[in-house]
């Protein structure tokens, strides 16, 4: 009898799981892209290849922005090769480097006219340091796509109505924001161990959701928006830094168990950067193709602020 409760509770356990991490919901929107330009970073693996490539399908002009060269460029030119588009292209970016940020803007706003969607894709959950002394995963993780969106967000106006869209995670939920440690040590935690990792990974999501939630407050007027949202549990390389034995496991469950692919977790990306009347749902969260409440320390004004101006302070731009 204890043994059939069990396997039970694990049963119903596992369709929680799946119904929660697994199943998304496909974005069925028909807009086209024909004219308009769109950059993802981290476009040449995982959510944000799935989703150059469907933004590719729609006619858009899309600039893969990857630190490999030669994996940007691969997954270019198997993206013209698979939707027929030839408008796709690679160019550097290394998030762990302000100095290539500024250089990618730069190049990126002498050469092309138009940026219609701006999707901060990228993400680790490495140790070590940027180039500029931050922790690696404050650094590519928050401070990198802020300093990114600042620097294209005149031209994001200019070709407005566009949008900005970064990718968190449910993992925020977890995440908290120590202003102490990150002014003091330039990390969102000490420590090297995978907990700290992970730690820090949830506090990194967290402030892509306040870094959208004040976003919003200053482009409002400008007609463009930003969102935020969670693209489900998905078996992508964000993890590959990490390497305890009972982490493997625990990734290894995941992966068979919980994790959906790239595409089905890029659908919710699609749906806040081309579902139609969203605009008044600028700096919200949304998870599987629809709202979703956050916490209250992740809409908080006061620290939404706090955290802009320290994000300013740390990539120099105050």
């Amino acid at each position: 009898m204890i043994l059939f409760m069990v396997i039970v509770a694990l049963l119903v356990a596992y369709f929680i799981g799946h119904r929660i991490f697994v199943h998304r919901k496909t974005f069925t929107g028909t807009a086209k892209l024909h004219g308009k330009t769109v950059i993802v970073t981290g476009g040449n693996t995982g959510i944000g290849k799935a989703t150059a490539s469907a933004m590719a399908a729609r006619g858009g002009r899309v600039i893969l922005a990857c630190r490999s060269k030669q994996r940007g460029e691969e997954a270019a030119r198997e993206i013209r090769m698979e939707t027929g588009n030839e408008n796709v292209i690679f160019m550097q970016l290394d998030l762990a480097s302000q100095k290539s940020i500024g250089l990618f803007a730069e190049n990126f706003l002498k050469a092309e006219r138009r940026l219609d969607l701006l999707i901060n894709n990228a993400a680790l959950a490495s140790p070590g340091l940027t180039e500029d002394g931050l922790g690696m995963i404050l650094g590519v993780n928050h401070i990198g796509p802020f300093l990114l969106t600042n620097l294209l967000l005149e031209r994001l106006k200019e070709c407005a109505p566009s949008r900005v869209v970064n990718v968190s995670s449910c993992g925020h939920d977890l995440g908290t924001i120590d202003f102490d440690c990150i002014n003091t040590h330039k990390k969102l935690t000490l420590g090297s161990s995978d907990a700290d990792l992970f730690r820090a990974y949830t506090h990194s999501k967290l402030c892509n959701v306040l870094f959208t939630h004040q976003l919003a407050k200053r482009l409002q007027g400008t007609n463009v928006t930003c969102y935020s949202l969670h693209p489900g549990s998905v078996n992508s390389e964000l993890g590959r830094d990490i390497n305890e034995w009972k982490t493997r496991i625990l990734k290894a469950i995941v992966r068979r168990f919980f994790a959906t692919d790239p595409v089905s977790g890029a659908q919710t990306t699609l749906y806040c950067a081309l579902q139609e009347d969203i605009e008044h749902l600028s700096g919200r969260y949304f998870s599987d193709c629809q709202l979703v409440q956050v916490k209250p320390e992740a809409r908080d004004d006061g620290i939404a602020k706090k955290l802009w101006d320290v994000s300013e302070k740390l990539c120099g731009m105050n």
